[in-house]
């Protein structure tokens, strides 16, 4: 038995001892082992590109696999291809080429639900609904799990309570619970955003820029809490950040994009002892106009 395969396997002859295998059991081998490997991969992006319209490119081709467990950060400047590509790995984009692989699965319509479900988003400007309270914003991370009319109708059983309030719980917001959203600074709504992505029992989370709206003590907060999680919960996480310095205290793994295509993949340790790399990166005119401004002036 090889890979889970009974083989049919020949001799050559009474007085050579080898075995060949036969060529179509081979093809079947390789087939079986190379599915082996897609369920051991976590996120794999195999070659994927985005082009809008005929002209404008927004993501050369472009491989990526992301380990289960680890807190990768996508690194890069305005317009270089970072949102494109964090939002294939769920399906929000759809590549020009190449596939994405999910937890051994190719996305497809006919698995986006199924993949959407374990793979929790937080977005930039929240995405939150203001005028509701905090619990239920983050019950909303339930809707996977709940027939829509019931979500669409706010209906919630013991179970959903139990882990919305587990979650917020996690964020440190419990006694907010029943305010108004709306009401919150931004650094709470963004923590209650990631409570609604963990109410949601996710495996992945994808963060779009979780920090670009706020000030330097709450994004500091923001990106405690993510690795905390990724460490504790074993949460993958993949975010989006032009912040270096963030970059550099907090990911395992840093992607440096620009321009569509990668430039970049190590430590932090490896980026901050390369300041080359870093200058590929974010380029002079990138700096100029205040990307990357923070590690500009630590170097």
């Amino acid at each position: 038995m090889v890979c889970g395969l009974g083989l049919a396997m020949t001799h050559l002859s009474p007085t050579v001892n080898a075995w060949v295998i036969a060529p179509d059991i081979m093809f079947w081998m390789v087939i079986h082992c190379f599915r082996i490997f897609l369920k051991m991969v976590f996120i794999h992006l195999n070659q994927v590109s985005k082009t809008y319209g005929s002209e404008t490119v927004a993501l050369k081709p472009t491989s990526l696999t992301i380990d289960p467990g680890t807190f990768t950060v996508i690194l890069g400047p305005s317009g270089a291809g970072k949102s494109t590509l964090l939002r294939m790995i769920n399906g929000l984009e759809t590549p020009t080429t190449g596939e994405v692989v999910v937890q051994g699965q190719r996305l497809s319509s006919r698995n986006l639900r199924r993949v959407r479900s374990r793979t929790a988003m937080i977005f930039q400007q929240f995405n939150l609904v203001g005028r509701l309270n905090v619990m239920t914003n983050v019950l909303t991370g339930r809707c996977y799990y709940r027939p829509w009319w019931t979500s669409a109708l706010y209906l919630f059983n013991r179970q959903d309570m139990e882990r919305a309030h587990w979650a917020l719980s996690r964020v440190g917001l419990t006694e907010k619970a029943w305010e108004r959203t709306d009401q919150l600074s931004g650094g709470q709504q963004q923590r209650v955003a990631i409570a609604r992505a963990l109410c949601q029992e996710p495996t992945v989370i994808l963060a779009d820029e979780p920090v670009a709206s706020l000030d330097p003590i709450s994004s500091e907060e923001v990106m405690g809490l993510l690795r905390e999680i990724c460490q504790q919960d074993g949460i993958t996480i993949v975010a989006n950040l032009h912040q270096v310095d963030l970059a550099m205290r907090y990911a395992d793994r840093i992607v440096g994009l620009n321009k569509g295509e990668i430039v970049f993949d190590g430590g932090p340790t490896e980026l901050a002892q390369n300041e080359r790399t870093l200058n590929t990166i974010y380029q002079r005119e990138d700096i100029h106009g205040g990307e990357g401004l923070e590690v500009a002036t630590a170097y």
